[in-house]
């Protein structure tokens, strides 16, 4: 798939609809759930067959949606605490593939993909877009945005109030940007740990060189369909305390942390603790809720532990239960104190000492996994007129033990799940991951 690229340039917010006025001193500060984010930049692809668009209407509605949200066209502050609200603009560029899109389909995810994206090497943009134009006429839009900016929920809002603004439907929900909704406790009440789970101490981060690793990882789309995922619920949910079973999210979590273990094989010892890294939304587990119209990041982490054999000999129902009661953890009283503890790193001028979790530079999760669910995030919501893309998937994402949860695209049923593995692993993972022993 050869690309050429063929224009760049920045869009700043409109004011065609709503007067702006630029600034240089309007700070913006990030909160603490922004921060254990990382400054790391998140690339996803939405693929729309012909007839599409022109691009001058979608970089028109982007330039639109950015006067509601214009913390995308700040620029972080050197200490990266805040942004600067000085409407520099985000990366817009025009590309041509020269084939089309069915002879690219289906996507390989590896460093071909990357094409399909302005560089993130050195950018101080926020949030970048490129529009790649195949012969057919077809169009894939390759995103990618700062993960301190906005977390998942926030970010499919946005780009859904995109599409609509390139529709020329302006009346999409107005985002609230109030970013001190939770605030410190007086006194502060840290109940938790948050060292070695939202942050690391500096001092114990490795060195880390990327040189020969990336070529090794491969990334794989499964599909689990609706058969295999009512079975899959069935056993994980046998003991399950609720009349409801676990959810498809926690049942599927499980058997990947089984499944890519067991592929990892002697890489591994028995009694190595394996951890997963697992993605919790908190809007509807803070007292009072989050509304969902929220913009920015209100995400933690829940961390399942068990040893590599405790974690290989029991059956699915057991590490679904390990996987819920590690998720039901991460509420309302686990966010504040959280919040508690980033207060005192504050009062204490710590910060220096640490380092967001999410930031550490590491393609090598093994033993362990991270996974993020973009289940019911309305990514099938950005509509620039011809419809929901055909085709939404992260783009390579380099990490050995990366999972991603996806919901297929136009009214597909089941889901799809992205693993990242060693070249090596793959084979075996793709070996085993659909039985349920």
């Amino acid at each position: 798939m050869k690309i050429e690229k063929q224009s760049s340039r920045l869009v700043t917010p409109s004011c065609e609809t709503k007067p702006l006025t630029p600034s240089t001193c309007t700070i913006i500060t990030l909160n603490p759930f922004d921060r254990a984010a990382g400054n790391d930049h998140i690339p996803i692809i939405f693929a729309y067959k012909a007839p599409t668009p022109p691009n001058s209407a979608i970089e028109r509605g982007l330039g639109l949606v950015l006067s509601d949200y214009r913390v995308w066209a700040g620029r972080l502050t050197d200490d990266e605490r805040a942004v600067v609200l000085n409407d520099k603009g985000v990366r817009f560029v025009e590309a041509t593939a020269f084939c089309t899109l069915d002879e690219a389909s289906p996507f390989k995810s590896n460093t071909q993909l990357w094409d399909l994206h302005p560089s993130v090497e050195d950018v101080e943009e926020l949030m970048q877009a490129q529009l790649t134009r195949f012969t057919c006429g077809s169009l894939v839009v390759g995103f990618t945005s700062n993960h301190m900016i906005a977390d998942g929920e926030a970010t499919g809002r946005f780009l859904a109030a995109w599409g609509q603004a390139t529709r020329g439907l302006l009346d999409y929900p107005v985002p609230i940007h109030d970013r001190a909704m939770l605030k410190p406790r007086d006194p502060l009440s840290i109940e938790f740990d948050h060292l070695g789970n939202e942050y690391m101490e500096k001092r114990l981060v490795k060195e880390f060189s990327w040189e020969g690793i990336v070529n090794q990882l491969r990334m794989q789309k499964f599909h689990f369909s609706p058969d295999f995922l009512a079975k899959l619920k069935a056993r994980a949910s046998v003991r399950c305390p609720s009349g409801g079973g676990y959810s498809t999210y926690e049942s599927v979590v499980s058997h990947v942390w089984q499944k890519v273990t067991r592929a990892r094989g002697a890489s591994v010892g028995e009694e190595e603790i394996s951890q997963v890294g697992i993605s919790v939304n908190l809007r509807t587990r803070l007292v009072p809720p989050i509304p969902r119209e929220y913009f920015g990041n209100m995400v933690l982490w829940a961390f399942p532990r068990t040893t590599v054999h405790e974690l290989l000999s029991q059956p699915l129902d057991r590490v679904a239960a390990l996987v819920h009661a590690a998720i039901a953890q991460v509420n309302d009283r686990y966010a504040r104190s959280f919040v508690d503890f980033d207060a005192l790193v504050e009062r204490e001028g710590r910060w220096g000492e640490l380092v967001p979790t999410g930031e550490v530079e590491s393609a090598v999760f093994c033993p362990n996994l991270e996974a993020s669910s973009w289940l019911w995030l309305p990514f099938d919501e950005m509509d620039f007129g011809s419809g929901g893309p055909d085709v939404f998937m992260p783009s390579f994402i380099p990490y050995d033990g990366d999972v991603v949860i996806v919901s297929p695209m136009k009214g597909k049923r089941g889901i799809d799940v992205y693993v990242c593995l060693f070249e090596n692993i793959m084979p075996v993972f793709q070996d085993i991951w659909h039985t349920l022993d």
